[in-house]
């Protein structure tokens, strides 16, 4: 087990909220037929002059709050994000200046889509195994409005912006991650893709607005996530020497209801243990899980003692999993 204590979880989101039956009415479609397609009631949106990274700085803020912790207190920030601010320089910079993060605190950003999170706090944790840093701050923020294609109803209504933040510790031998576990499945390498914003597509040879919106073929997504998840889940488990039958919380990716309702059925656990945020954020890309994980905890749900099951898919195709006890 990798020694690593969570100490603080922060969220933060967009002012606006925006309803399905608003977005009937701007769409132009019948009433109900956004919430039935989609399954979310409501999710936030970022006005025109709120950025990422401020999101991002609101959630770490929120998570400092939360530990009673300053901000000198953090050795390192990650950020975590799914789409970066801008293609240089890291997304972590620019939430470290609007915190108001001390000038020399180091900064950098882990990208794995909407898996980020996860593979941020297994770097994190290691990182803090080394013995280099004492206290590290983990910052998720997307702004999926930012890059939707409302002329796709399937890659739009699903979609909602926010920022999760956590701070983590080296463990005391009780707390720690168990397992972990990612894998990549390079046939859906263009199931869900941002064509634009970096090499490939450049204004040298030509590019689109549309290079710069998201696009996802959802159902080829879950074709090949329902073909490897349950192997997957099974050598993650070995992995972490302990069945399902141990897992006291689960914290899925919000991805959709159709994506939520297969992992309930692969894991076969009470459905009161699986974290469900989606009706009300709608898909945060990388903040989903440390949204959810941060609703887990204020609300009582996830404690010390208990052992937290965190999952998801995301662009790749990749899926990951990690079991850690809090």
């Amino acid at each position: 087990m990798i020694p690593v204590r969570l100490i603080a979880t922060g969220k933060a989101v967009p002012s606006h909220s925006v309803s399905s039956d608003s977005l009937d009415r701007k769409l132009g479609h019948p009433p109900g037929y956004t919430l039935r397609k989609s399954g979310v009631l409501s999710r936030f949106v970022a006005a025109p002059d709120e950025s990422q990274s401020q999101l991002g700085a609101a959630a770490l803020q929120d998570a400092l709050k939360n530990a009673s912790l300053k901000l000198a207190d953090i050795d390192l920030l990650i950020g975590a994000c799914g789409v970066p601010e801008q293609a240089l320089p890291n997304t972590a910079c620019f939430i470290a200046q609007h915190a108001g993060l001390p000038p020399g605190t180091p900064t950098f950003d882990i990208n794995a889509s909407c898996l980020s999170f996860m593979a941020a706090f297994r770097v994190a944790a290691s990182l803090l195994a080394d013995g280099g840093y004492r206290r590290i701050a983990i910052v998720a923020s997307d702004l999926a409005s930012r890059g939707v294609d409302w002329s796709e109803p399937e890659a739009s209504m699903i979609f909602g912006d926010g920022a999760a933040a956590v701070i983590v510790e080296r463990g005391d031998g009780a707390a720690g991650i168990r397992a972990y576990k990612m894998g990549t499945y390079p046939e859906g390498r263009r199931y869900c893709e941002i064509r634009g914003g970096g090499t490939e597509r450049n204004p040298r040879n030509g590019v689109e607005p549309a290079d710069y919106l998201f696009r996802m073929d959802g159902k080829a997504v879950f074709r090949l996530a329902v073909k490897v998840m349950p192997a997957f889940l099974e050598q993650l488990m070995v992995e972490s020497g302990a069945g399902l039958e141990r897992i006291d919380v689960v914290v899925p990716h919000q991805a959709s209801p159709l994506g939520l309702a297969h992992a309930a059925r692969i894991l076969a656990v009470p459905d009161a243990k699986i974290i469900k945020i989606f009706e009300r954020h709608g898909n945060q890309v990388a903040a989903s899980i440390p949204t959810a994980l941060h609703e887990a905890v204020m609300t009582g749900r996830a404690v010390a003692g208990q052992r937290l099951l965190m999952m998801g898919t995301a662009a790749g195709l990749t899926i990951g999993g990690m079991v850690v006890d809090l």
